[in-house]
């Protein structure tokens, strides 16, 4: 299993069975009174102005004492959660800047009973910025409480400006994800290979014309919601020669004259959400998740993708930081064989930028 729960203010499901997951039409059954003693409650909201604290999710637990859970958005800046049964409350308080500008950000709260770790994370994936609080001997949560919250408005509390709220029963990883969707066609010297399809050990070609190897392949199931939400690129748009679909993270080369006048360079990274116009790009449809695949490239080449060429998995410096390893998508990787990117191969532009570039191609 993974997912079992998906909420936003359109409505909530939850199922311990995650094929009936995928489909919104199957009729909601009652959970098992069975505890989940591992998983992930991952939240992403946009935070408002308010002056007063803002509840972003919470809900009552039931057993052994009533209780409750709740995630806080405090009014000059941070995160504090709070778990409550009877009298035995644990808490963590995250520091978050709340006058910097913000798009949105990512909570995970993370449980393991038997290793007796807890985990709150804030992620912010504009900025790229992670931090964590620990809590103490966590008991997990009973999936009645959670079939409760999640497909019942009025067992729980969600924050208007909350994207969504999902429920895992796994330990979901944090830091870089993959972003290309399993049909996307990536260029191999044997010719196109399909992403979910790739494996380590093969050899891509590069936007340069290189042929380089494959070091990693990584891939991730999350709800698509938020800004995990796919994205549809047309084609003839991008030098595509038909449509892909991948992440709102993932950042497409940018070549020309127009390019190279602006920003003073002969190519730039665009993530895809800043080329949504509901004509050349465009928020896609589909079930309540997706998987992305991504490929681990020596010296974060980029790959090309029916023609359009795509930036590879940037991991940074992040061999030298295992804590942060431990708890990514690399985690399962021998750390001594993974590469180092310095920098990422092309100037990232910044949103505003990203947006006048796309603009001036538009028109």
């Amino acid at each position: 299993m993974a997912w079992l729960g998906l909420r936003d203010n359109r409505g909530g499901w939850f199922r311990t069975d995650t094929d009936d997951f995928e489909n919104e039409d199957v009729p909601i059954t009652s959970a098992r009174s069975t505890w989940l003693r591992r998983g992930t409650i991952l939240i992403e909201t946009r935070l408002s102005a308010d002056t007063k604290p803002q509840t972003l999710f919470s809900f009552q637990r039931t057993w052994p004492k009533v209780g409750r859970f709740s995630v806080q958005a405090l009014a000059h800046g941070g995160i504090v959660l709070v778990d409550a049964i009877g009298n035995d409350v644990r808490h963590a308080t995250l520091p978050f800047d709340a006058n910097g500008r913000v798009d949105v950000i990512r909570l995970s709260f993370s449980w393991d009973v038997a290793k007796s770790i807890a985990t709150l994370t804030l992620e912010q994936p504009e900025a790229e910025t992670i931090t964590r609080a620990q809590l103490k001997d966590p008991v997990g949560l009973l999936e009645e409480d959670l079939d409760a919250a999640f497909a019942n408005h009025h067992a729980s509390e969600l924050q208007e400006d909350v994207l969504f709220v999902g429920v895992s029963d796994q330990i979901e990883p944090v830091g870089p994800m993959p972003t290309l969707t399993s049909h996307v066609p990536i260029l191999t010297p044997a010719g196109e290979m399909l992403a979910s399809e790739v494996r380590r050990g093969d050899m891509v070609t590069t936007d340069a014309g290189e042929t380089v190897p494959v070091l990693q392949v990584v891939r991730r199931t999350v709800p698509a919601r938020g800004t995990f939400r796919p994205i549809r690129l047309r084609a003839p748009y991008f030098n595509l020669q038909r449509d892909i679909v991948v992440a709102p993270q993932q950042r497409l080369v940018m070549r020309g004259s127009q390019v190279e006048y602006m920003f003073g360079s002969e190519a730039v990274l665009v993530p895809a959400r800043h080329l949504v116009n509901d004509s050349s790009a465009f928020v896609a449809n589909g079930p309540n998740t997706v998987t992305y695949h991504h490929l681990l490239l020596p010296g974060h080449q980029s790959v090309q993708a029916s023609g359009c060429p795509l930036e590879s998995l940037y991991i940074g410096r992040m061999r030298r930081k295992p804590d942060a390893l431990a708890t990514s998508v690399l985690a399962e990787f021998d750390r001594a064989r993974l590469p180092e990117h310095p920098k990422p191969i092309w100037p990232v532009l910044k949103p505003f930028e990203a947006v006048t570039l796309a603009t001036m191609r538009a028109a």
